[in-house]
């Protein structure tokens, strides 16, 4: 499995996901159902599908955006989005088309590649956001992670949401790495 990490270059004017542009893409949660905390929720609950199981840190909760994401994190703040695109898994993403997906979207942001991992079942872009201001400056960084998993025939597509600490990225990337699908009871 391996793992490529940059040494934290910076890449000026090459722009990425923005913390405006993903608290529209991944809106808040002004409507979600909230669902018990626990450490390894039934994604069947939060709107994924039968037998489909997302591992998430101790005292963290799960809940479905009224767009039908599963959504999870600390109680009150959702760190992690999980979008399923059945019968997609052979159209899963490298960590290499995911940074070009990022770098052709959010063009108000300046990244820096943290980690670039890719196995055949799951590929991990990390970086490090900063706005770029109007007279030429950086605003605060922000950690950010965008990940896909597949799961037979399935595509999970996760990424963290604004807002989100370092820590709570890494944990909501660990638990995008472990999606599993269960087999249906006999």
């Amino acid at each position: 499995m391996p793992v490529h990490a940059s040494h934290a270059r910076k890449t000026p004017r090459l722009l990425g996901l923005g913390l405006v542009s993903l608290g529209v893409l991944f809106g808040g949660c002004e409507g979600c159902q909230k669902k018990a905390p626990g450490e390894d929720v039934q994604a069947e609950d939060a709107g994924l599908r039968s037998g489909v199981k997302v591992p998430l840190p101790p005292g963290w909760s799960a809940q479905v955006a009224t767009d039908g994401s599963f959504q999870a994190g600390p109680p009150g703040r959702p760190a992690l989005r999980v979008d399923l695109k059945p019968g997609q898994g052979e159209q899963m993403p490298s960590s290499e088309t995911l940074a070009d997906n990022v770098r052709q979207q959010m063009k108000q942001f300046t990244l820096s590649l943290d980690q670039e991992e890719d196995t055949p079942s799951f590929a991990l872009l990390r970086v490090t956001m900063a706005p770029a201001l109007t007279d030429g400056g950086l605003g605060p960084e922000a950690p950010a992670f965008f990940g896909a998993r597949r799961v037979g025939d399935d595509l999970f597509l996760c990424a963290s949401l604004p807002g989100a600490s370092t820590e709570e990225v890494r944990l909501a990337t660990e638990a995008c790495r472990s999606i599993q699908v269960q087999a249906a009871p006999r």
